[in-house]
Parts: structure tokens; C-alpha cells; sequence
């Protein structure tokens, strides 16, 4: 008998080998493609992959502190790139990312009061309102200064102001109605804590659109502070004993991948273009919400 049932546990492992390995591959994949269109667009691939991971069986209880942990590797493979192209102010983000952190530690605080339905059309409708905030608007707001050389690439001392590089000519801009948009990062992040999504579908068009950064210095800017925000939850969440470890470094192999290649096909990208990237991808994440909900 045990000769007959030995070759039959075999095979059972096998296929259990298998489908581990499918699963596995599965994860690094989604990481890896979220992360890349998080990069390009600031919206952090975190807001794709939770609910991509539910719509695979997995709780969203699972799936928040995976995309928290795509939200930091990803930050971290684009923000090298992104920091040399002049596309990421670290004083605007200190400054917007007290309100943000702020709230990333309430929403965590209150994560289970809402249902998964309520939650998932709340993040639909957050999605849908930051899409027609960056589609309204043609044009590119700031232009390039000729009188300006690459050495002016970078932030200005003493204010929140700076330059990046755009192709080979420099733009110069400076932020507006801080107080207004510090208060409505301050609600990105409670979204950012209540569902595990780093909260950069929300902070990219408030940046551009409220607080009118160049959209480029706007994505690059929010890559970056997402990041923050996501460790910020993400700590609370591992107190909580919600991380999977080995899902995480799965994760966190997808998303270095796809915050490199998403950093490098930013940079070959127009003003224009990445905004209205960013504006079809929250239209396409507002659908995938509502088709979970």
C-alpha cells in the first residue's frame, strides 16, 4: 500500500510545487507592472495592485500591507533617477507630507470602520474626481527660461520654488495655496492608512492641479512622498502582525523592477502626456474599484 501511495504524494507535491510557483510569479509580475505605471504617473502602484490582489481571492486585511510595501521599493528604484532630473522638490514634500502622515496614522486608526464595499466606491469616486481634476487642463502651465542653465536644475534655497530639465531646456516654477493643499493631503493620507494604497492618486493632481507644480515635479515629487507616508502605515501594520514576509519580498523584487523602468519612461515623456497618462490610468483604476465593490 505504501508503495502505491508514495508516487501519489509525490505527484501531490508537485502540483502544489506548481501552483506555489504560478502564484509567486503572479505577485512579482503584478508588482512589477503596477510599480511602473505608479512611477510614471505618481500614483504609486499600490492603488492597482490591492485591488488586482483581491480580485484574486486575496482579503484586502492580506493585500494593504503588499501594496504599502510595493509603495516604498517602488519609491526607492525611481527616486535616483527621478532626484537627478530636478523632478523631485524634497522641501514641498516635507512640507505637504506633515498633513499627509498626519492623516496615513488616523486612517489607519479607523481601518476596519468602514466596510469593503463603502471603502472600495469611496476609492472609486477619490479616483474619478483626481482623473477630471488633471484632464481639464491643456497646455503646460510653466514654460522653459532660456536665461536659465542646467546648473539652475534643483530646488531654490529659502522657498519651495526650483527648476527641472525638460529635454534640454530648464523650467522654472513655484507652488501655490500651500495651506489649502497641505489640508487635502492631509485626507490622502487617511485614504493611504484606511486602504493600503499609498495615496499618490490623490497627492499627484493635488500637487498639480491645487498647488500647481509641473506635472513632472508633481509625479516625481509624489514617488517620493509616498514612499513616506506608506512606511508610516506600514510600521503599524507590522505591530499589527499583518505582513506576510514572504509576500512581501516578492512584492519588493516586482516593484524595484518597475520603479526603475517607470522613472526612465517618465523621463522620455512630455508634461502633457503624463498627465493625461495619469488622468486614463485613474479612470482605469475608478472602473477596477467599482468592478471589486
Amino acid at each position: 500500500m505504501s508503495r502505491v501511495l508514495r508516487p501519489l504524494k509525490i505527484c501531490r507535491f508537485r502540483r502544489l510545487a506548481r501552483v506555489e510557483l504560478g502564484r509567486e510569479l503572479i505577485i512579482v509580475a503584478l508588482a512589477m507592472a503596477t510599480s511602473t505605471l505608479g512611477a510614471i504617473g505618481g500614483l504609486g502602484g499600490a492603488i492597482v495592485l490591492v485591488p488586482l490582489l483581491t480580485l484574486g481571492g486575496m482579503s484586502i486585511t492580506s493585500a494593504a500591507p503588499l501594496g504599502l510595501v510595493s509603495v516604498i521599493a517602488g519609491s526607492v528604484a525611481a527616486g535616483r533617477r527621478q532626484v537627478s532630473d530636478g523632478t523631485v522638490n524634497h522641501r514641498f514634500a516635507v512640507v505637504t507630507e506633515l498633513g499627509a502622515s498626519s492623516g496615513a496614522i488616523v486612517g489607519v486608526l479607523l481601518s476596519g470602520v468602514l466596510s469593503e464595499r463603502v471603502l472600495m466606491w469611496c476609492l472609486a469616486v477619490f479616483a474619478l474626481t483626481a482623473a477630471l481634476l488633471g484632464a481639464r487642463r491643456k497646455g503646460i502651465r510653466w514654460q522653459p527660461d532660456p536665461s536659465l542653465a542646467r546648473s539652475d536644475v534643483g530646488e531654490r534655497k529659502g522657498s519651495l520654488a526650483g527648476a527641472y530639465l525638460l529635454d534640454d531646456a530648464v523650467v522654472p516654477y513655484a507652488p501655490s495655496r500651500m495651506k489649502l493643499g497641505v489640508g487635502l493631503m492631509a485626507v490622502a493620507g487617511v485614504v493611504t492608512g484606511l486602504a493600503g494604497v499609498g495615496g499618490g492618486f490623490l497627492k499627484t493632481p493635488l500637487s498639480s492641479e491645487v498647488m500647481r507644480l509641473p506635472a513632472k515635479v508633481a509625479a516625481g515629487t509624489s514617488t517620493f512622498t509616498i514612499g513616506l507616508t506608506a512606511s508610516v502605515a506600514l510600521v503599524l501594520m507590522a505591530i499589527d502582525g499583518r505582513i506576510v514576509a514572504s509576500d512581501a519580498a516578492l512584492v519588493v523584487l516586482g516593484a524595484l523592477i518597475g520603479g526603475t523602468l517607470g522613472a526612465r519612461v517618465q523621463r522620455r515623456l512630455s508634461p502633457p502626456v503624463v498627465r493625461r497618462t495619469t488622468a486614463l490610468a485613474l479612470v482605469a483604476i475608478a472602473a477596477l474599484l467599482v468592478a471589486r465593490a
